[in-house]
């Protein structure tokens, strides 16, 4: 792998399609669109423009890098099928990178919890330690988390209602937000890939908990001889 590899990220997991081009160690048209829907028919289109605008084709790519969530059920298995397909046409890796590594953003503290929204007024957090996730992702009520997830002014919370976890685990929140999301997932997978060398495996959708929706309840046809 290159020092520099040239590296397209993009992501779907909200209610947004984004993509950016890292290449030279510089991020290059990197392009956010907010919709609810869409994103099925607007990806491709806005990875070639962001390649076409950095005077790049996708033989020049040296990997691909894929938001996976938590987020939009639909939303993710579109970017990450995305990332799998270009993956394996082009015979490169692809590298997936959750939006909880995002939002920490290599933070190097000790103790870190992030914190991202869930449905219904929740939300899904996962500890970090010195950048690096540390524990597995929960969903948990902000008004009551529970008390294991700090360790008092040693852990700091960072993102969706960091305040108000804060003030109940007597830990201090820090500011954050989602942003620059295409561009953050570029930079953390040259640094899995150059700095941590790492052999990433098939990306796949980072779900805190299953999808509400549930197979249908009729009983399967019945097949004449």
């Amino acid at each position: 792998m290159r020092s520099e590899p040239t590296i397209l990220a993009f992501d779907t997991s909200a209610a947004h399609c984004a993509a950016a081009l890292l290449c030279g160690g510089q991020v290059h048209g990197a392009l956010t669109e907010p919709m609810k829907r869409g994103q099925a028919e607007a990806l491709m289109p806005m990875l070639e423009d962001v390649l076409a605008g950095a005077a790049r084709d996708w033989r020049d790519l040296d990997a691909i890098a894929v938001g996976t969530g938590p987020g939009n059920f639909t939303g993710i298995r579109i970017s990450v099928s995305a990332a799998r397909g270009l993956a394996l046409a082009l015979s490169i890796p692809a590298i997936g990178v959750s939006l909880f590594e995002v939002m920490a953003n290599g933070d190097a503290r000790e103790h870190l919890l992030v914190s991202l929204p869930a449905p219904r007024d929740m939300a899904h957090v996962q500890p970090f330690r010195r950048g690096r996730p540390s524990g597995k992702a929960r969903l948990i009520d902000p008004s009551a988390p529970p008390a294991d997830l700090g360790n008092g002014s040693e852990t700091c919370v960072i993102g969706h209602l960091a305040s108000e976890i804060g003030r109940h685990l007597g830990a201090p929140p820090l500011p954050g937000k989602l942003d620059d999301i295409a561009s953050r997932i570029a930079r953390i997978a040259e640094r899995r890939l150059v700095v941590d060398g790492e052999t990433p495996d098939r990306p796949a959708p980072f779900y805190v908990r299953p999808a509400d929706a549930a197979p249908p309840a009729d009983p399967p046809p019945v097949i004449l001889p």
